[in-house]
């Protein structure tokens, strides 16, 4: 139980350190750029995946992030900001955060789409009220995959990998903050 303390203490500090990121572009040029990367991701995933179109026009809202960064080497994390979409919307930015620690090893870049089912689904995200386990179930992007990703408490995320390799077996999970416009 010790060792699970330990553990806490290390994520929660790791996560804290993210946390004092803004949240938002502090540009108008940042701003616009992150909106391109947004849209590239979007069109990039797309492709990947025809079927994702139903999937997100069937959604209450959704939040990208076009590129997270993740690496670790026992203690690892990760960031990356997006954008998040209430009824086809921006509605505001999101910053993601990750920390583990266990058996780890690498890095790795990746896109990740979050869709929401519902207004209550997306009020969670907004309320900080959204956290994932760090090995929580992603839909890799293929094609078809979406015809089959079903929703897990209003949230369904898809995942894909973009650049590099990584290894772990870990604890730790993803926390996000929300910005409204």
């Amino acid at each position: 139980m010790k060792n699970a303390s330990l553990y806490t203490c290390l994520i929660a500090g790791v996560l804290l350190t993210f946390a004092g990121c803004a949240t938002a572009p502090d540009t108008e040029a940042n701003k616009t750029e992150l909106h391109s990367n947004v849209e590239s991701a979007m069109t990039r995933i797309k492709a990947l995946d025809p079927s994702l179109q139903k999937q997100i026009a069937n959604a209450y809202g959704y939040a990208m992030f076009p590129s997270v960064a993740k690496g670790g080497a026992i203690v690892g994390g990760a960031y990356g900001r997006g954008e998040v979409y209430e009824q086809g919307k921006m509605v505001g930015w999101a910053d993601l955060s990750q920390a583990t620690i266990g058996a780890q090893l690498g890095g790795q870049s990746f896109s990740e789409l979050i869709l929401f089912e519902n207004k209550a689904a997306l009020d969670n995200f907004r309320n900080g009220k959204l956290k994932f386990a760090a090995n929580a179930s992603a839909v890799a992007l293929k094609s078809g995959a979406a015809d089959t990703a079903r929703y897990t408490d209003g949230v369904l995320v898809f995942a894909e990998p973009k650049a590099g390799l990584m290894v772990e077996a870990t604890l730790g999970g993803q926390a996000f903050s929300f910005q409204p416009v």
